[in-house]
């Protein structure tokens, strides 16, 4: 008698247990939407919707990209590939006629690099030294390379060819960069390092 009751006893046990685990996995399931995405009513940095199918790496022409309080138009696309690594280059437009372009690289949602770069045409400056003093700030060499691009909407390129790049950093998040598509001379640009946070994407249409 004594057994039967220890085993009943080690039964009701096992399925409290058994019940625990399902509630507390059922809770955690609610909690988190499929992919880590934010549950819905959420705030939308902007208030813009959401990034198209695909990602940054899927902007195209007529987009809206919203930096910090600043809208840009998408005018054109360039897409970069070096031996395995590849990259996506945005111009952008907005009312004060700057040259800007947003630089993507990177891979997945959480790896991704963006940097807002800002034509600099009247720079005397040329690569090549270890650091560049421009704008009074000091940059340092980071990497140098040739690409294949390809280019879509008005970029003012050929739509393929090569490009040869140097970049230097300084302090972290400031940028520098020299391009030169085909036999064309040097583009400087100075660049800054994004927060994801600060950036949102509306696309020209809801539904490609």
């Amino acid at each position: 008698m004594d057994g039967a009751l220890a085993y009943l006893v080690v039964a009701i046990v096992v399925l409290i247990m058994a019940l625990f685990v399902i509630v507390l996995r059922a809770r955690r399931r609610a909690a988190t939407r499929p992919g880590g995405a934010p549950t819905a009513g959420g705030p939308v940095r902007g208030g813009s919707t959401a990034a198209p199918r695909g990602g940054p790496h899927r902007l195209t022409t007529g987009d809206r990209v919203w930096i910090g309080e600043r809208e840009y138009a998408v005018s054109g696309t360039i897409r970069l590939v070096e031996g395995d690594w590849s990259w996506s280059q945005y111009l952008l437009d907005d009312a004060s006629g700057a040259g800007h372009r947003l630089s993507v690289e990177g891979v997945g949602g959480t790896d991704l690099e963006f940097v807002l770069w800002t034509a600099e045409p009247g720079a005397t400056v040329t690569p090549g030294a270890p650091t560049i003093d421009l704008g009074g700030r000091r940059y340092t060499w980071a990497e140098t390379g040739q690409a294949r691009y390809t280019a879509t909407g008005e970029t003012g390129l050929r739509s393929t060819g090569t490009m040869r790049y140097h970049d230097y950093q300084s302090d972290g998040s400031a940028r520098l960069s020299f391009e030169a598509y085909g036999e064309e001379g040097w583009r400087v640009a100075r660049g800054d390092l994004l927060d994801p946070a600060d950036l949102a994407i509306r696309p020209a249409r809801e539904d490609r």
